[in-house]
């Protein structure tokens, strides 16, 4: 994985020496900048130039051994799953897996209880011992029906009534979102199975699975190419008068490349805070939830559980959800999605630039998806690069002519 200074990205390829400007630059090096990157290098044997405001490449995937040794994921956990066999085999090309299967609990009314809430979560926080069909209609009898579902509160209310809601999503959704779930589109909560069964898997994707080595390393197998550079620590906005390239694919805010002209696209953030412990082990699964607004974090991850790492230290990470900070979560609103659509349009009679991303989209995606996106652009510059069928000919004939 070649890195560049600015002044060698400046006069161009550095890993050839040649000269020639970059055919491609890409801002972002996390999934969606990497992947692209790798693909057009790989694929199409282009020069490409990677830059990210950051000092690592990985973006918010990004894992490091911490002071102690411990593997930890510095934005908080990254668990991977899909269902799309492609997306698999594409990233098999970095990285072998860790099969793992997440597991989440939440602290509600003094119990532990696996989320999504299950049918174990059910008998512990009301005292009972119902099987499926009885869970059934134990649910059944405590939704509350609405006519009209629009928001996040609707989507649980309708599904699970009032006093699951309060229990579950009203304290943790303010908490993470800074609005009340009558504030938030239904898709917040839409994703969040009741399941009446023991299934206490957060994810039910046919393809779960942690790298072997981690992300970093992913990144690290997936940019190292002769024909991509990476320039790191460096903010695109200060430096793209002095860089030449034919092409820009921006995985950056689509709001912050356009100078904010229209207004900020709106964000919630995250603060970390991460200790290291003394002692081999502090909670049964990797991540806990915090559902009550009372408490001022929403959730505790310990890395070593989605690592399988054996460290006689432990390290973890409370995570507090904030207005201010690094762009983490598109907030869905509809005026929001409505500011977005005339960044859109800017970005659509925007010439040699092409957006991409969570940010480049203003929507949030699993990892996977992001992939999934970045290939899918692949395939488009791919297919826009293909000569028509019988043009080389059509060429060669011209030329043997002297045309």
């Amino acid at each position: 994985m070649p890195q560049v200074n600015l002044e060698s990205a400046s006069r161009g390829p550095s890993a050839h020496g040649d000269g020639r400007p970059y055919d491609y630059v890409v801002v972002g090096a996390g999934f969606a900048g990497s992947v692209i990157a790798e693909r057009l290098a790989e694929g199409l044997g282009l020069n490409v130039l990677v830059i990210d405001r950051r000092e690592h490449i990985g973006g918010n995937a990004y894992d490091h051994l911490d002071a102690a040794g411990v593997m930890v994921h510095r934005y908080g956990p990254h668990i991977f799953h899909t269902n799309a066999q492609r997306i698999v085999d594409y990233l098999s090309r970095f990285t072998q897996w860790r099969p793992y299967e997440h597991r989440v609990l939440a602290q509600v009314d003094d119990h532990l209880v696996p989320i999504p809430i299950n049918l174990t979560t059910l008998n512990t926080l009301f005292g009972l011992q119902m099987d499926e069909a009885q869970a059934e209609r134990f649910l059944a009898e405590r939704a509350q029906p609405v006519e009209c579902i629009r928001t996040s509160e609707d989507v649980v209310i309708n599904q699970i009534g009032q006093e699951l809601y309060q229990k579950f999503f009203q304290g943790y959704t303010r908490k993470q979102w800074g609005l009340d779930p009558s504030q938030l589109d239904k898709s917040v909560t839409s994703r969040i199975p009741t399941r009446t069964t023991e299934d206490d898997r957060y994810f039910t994707d046919s393809f779960q699975a942690m790298p072997l080595e981690g992300y970093t390393r992913l990144f690290e197998n997936m940019l190292d190419h002769p024909r991509i550079d990476v320039l790191l620590d460096t903010d695109f906005a200060q430096v793209r008068e002095q860089l030449s390239y034919a092409q820009l694919i921006y995985c950056g805010p689509v709001d912050e490349y356009f100078g904010f002209r229209l207004g900020r696209l709106p964000y919630r953030s995250l603060r970390f805070e991460h200790k290291t412990l003394q002692q081999p082990q502090l909670q049964a699964v990797a991540v806990v939830n915090y559902p009550d607004e009372a408490v001022p974090y929403t959730r505790i991850t310990e890395y070593k559980h989605l690592t399988g790492q054996r460290h006689p230290q432990t390290s973890i990470t409370y995570e507090y959800p904030c207005a201010d900070g690094d762009p983490y979560y598109p907030i869905p609103r509809a005026e929001n999605a409505a500011l977005y659509q005339r960044y859109k349009a800017l970005a659509d009679e925007t010439p040699g630039v092409t957006f991409l991303g969570r940010l480049g989209t203003y929507k949030y995606y699993n990892m996977d998806q992001v992939v999934g996106q970045a290939l899918a652009l692949y395939q488009r510059i791919e297919q826009a690069s293909a000569p028509v069928p019988g043009a080389r000919a059509a060429v060669e004939l011209l030329d043997e002519h002297g045309v």
